[in-house]
């Protein structure tokens, strides 16, 4: 039978996924590597090691399938961006997502005429490509100046592969040069940014081929020269054509490392986005995005500064139940996005008394990170969007408890995702489409691992408590 390999480009690590014919997971396996961050602010990637833990995490998930690889797709993190010059060599550390060096650029971008601005239908944030360039024109000009063509991760990951540069509609409409009415780049913005039109590649098809395996590239892998690789998508995109989540109203809560409510719409009228992002997916899917930076990076932080493990974690907040003594935990240790939309938000414990321990205290971090769900998913219903209920996904949405949680503070019904390499399973789908196994978006098998509702359970103090947390915030930030 004809497998199909899926390649996740992920900020922190590579993920690889082998599925068969009929869609299922066959093998996988993983690699990490570091986000540098030579001075404070600062989050880039090192290509090099990308490329070396892509190798290897390629060669331990096919190991004794490699013969049998029909097609790939990728699938990466968004918004990075890794310049390279005529020959194709990176010539900086690539500048990822969480990046927040730009604070002057944000600022000159924000005050670009509403024309400008307008058809991007997206927020101005740090990590942004279209603000890291401009960053690289303000700091860097001899390096801009010698830049031939500025890839996402997953592009770049693709041009190693094949040797082409291009990218596909959901990574060009997450760098900010995109016009998301016309879908296509946006010469407008091009030209505020100061950048040439041809260092942006072309746009083509996400499940179009992007190219076939080289030869040299095949060697190193262990596999085959000549299989077709997809374009490809950003990795919420691929999470989404993993669940098999294609129609207008579907709603994912994807926890990670951040944390990500999507939800899908029939229609995009472009206007100046407040806080939410709004993105192209899969053929004709469109989304909408609020991101949340503070999902594992919070608790990992809350974590390390308590000495606690996970175990210890999860037991102080969970068994028993432990309240949290009246104390709240604002989880924004890296700035938020969604719904504040401040790089200088940050994270603190308030409200402790007496009687107040380190119990109360990790209780109030889970409650905390909850409540920035239910902070974003209530303003998200304020444009229009509504759901019955959200699929559960990610890395870390595993433990029942904190599902729970989750399903009580924002009272909706959640419905968990079983697997949760779903963006993996998604470029993979896209390996199968490229070699012609199924047709579209539309013919894919479908997902058999979403579990059974969570029902919400009432409790009205998490109600008067998640008041409390969105004045406290507030109240901080006139200080």
């Amino acid at each position: 039978m004809a497998k199909f390999l899926g390649i996740d480009l992920g900020t922190g690590s590579v993920k690889a996924m082998l599925v068969d014919e009929a869609g299922r997971p066959v093998s996988e396996a993983s690699r990490a590597y570091p986000v540098h961050s030579p001075q404070p602010g600062y989050a880039e990637g090192l290509p090099d090691e990308w490329w070396h833990q892509t190798v290897e995490a390629v060669h331990a998930c096919c190991a004794g399938h490699a013969a049998d690889i029909a097609g790939i797709g990728l699938s990466g993190q968004a918004h990075g961006i890794v310049p390279l010059d005529a020959a194709h060599k990176v010539l900086r550390p690539a500048i990822l997502w969480p990046d927040v060096r730009t604070v002057k650029e944000v600022g000159e971008i924000l005050a670009l005429p509403e024309a400008v601005r307008l058809p991007l239908a997206n927020p101005v944030v740090s990590g942004m490509a279209a603000v890291a360039l401009l960053w690289m024109r303000n700091n860097e000009p001899a390096v801009l100046e010698k830049t031939s063509i500025a890839l996402s991760p997953k592009d770049w990951l693709r041009l190693q592969l094949t040797g082409n540069c291009a990218t596909e509609p959901s990574d060009a409409s997450m760098t900010l040069l995109y016009d998301m009415a016309a879908d296509g780049w946006s010469d407008a913005m091009i030209r505020a940014v100061g950048i040439r039109r041809d260092m942006l590649p072309d746009i083509i098809g996400s499940t179009e081929s992007g190219g076939t395996l080289r030869p040299q590239a095949a060697e190193t892998l262990g596999l085959p020269a000549g299989i077709p690789i997809a374009a490809g998508l950003a990795d919420t995109a691929a999470c989404l054509l993993g669940l098999g989540q294609t129609r207008p109203g579907a709603t994912v809560l994807q926890v990670g490392s951040g944390m990500q409510i999507m939800t899908l719409v029939d229609r995009i009228t472009p206007d100046i986005q407040p806080f939410y992002n709004t993105y192209r997916g899969c053929g004709s899917v469109r989304y909408k995005m609020a991101a949340m930076q503070n999902g594992g990076t919070a608790f990992e932080w809350a974590r390390a500064a308590l000495g606690a493990s996970w175990e210890d974690m999860y037991k102080a907040a969970f068994e028993p139940d432990p309240g949290n003594g009246g104390a709240l935990f604002l989880p924004y240790v890296g700035g938020e996005r969604a719904p504040l939309l401040d790089p200088n938000a940050s994270a603190a414990w308030v409200d402790m008394r007496l009687g107040c321990g380190r119990a109360q205290m990790i209780r109030a971090v889970f409650e905390g990170i909850a409540f920035t769900v239910r902070d974003s998913w209530d303003a998200m219903k304020q444009t229009g969007v509504a759901a019955d209920h959200m699929l559960l996904t990610g890395g870390g949405s595993t433990d029942p408890r904190w599902r729970q949680l989750l399903a009580d503070t924002v009272q909706l019904p959640m419905r968990p995702v079983v697997d949760a390499g779903n963006a993996t399973i998604g470029a993979a789908y896209l390996g199968g489409i490229v070699a012609g196994h199924w047709a579209d978006e539309d013919d894919l098998p479908e997902n058999e691992t979403i579990g059974p509702l969570i029902e919400p359970q009432s409790w009205p103090q998490l109600d008067a408590l998640f008041g409390r947390f969105r004045a406290t915030y507030r109240q901080l930030k006139q200080r």
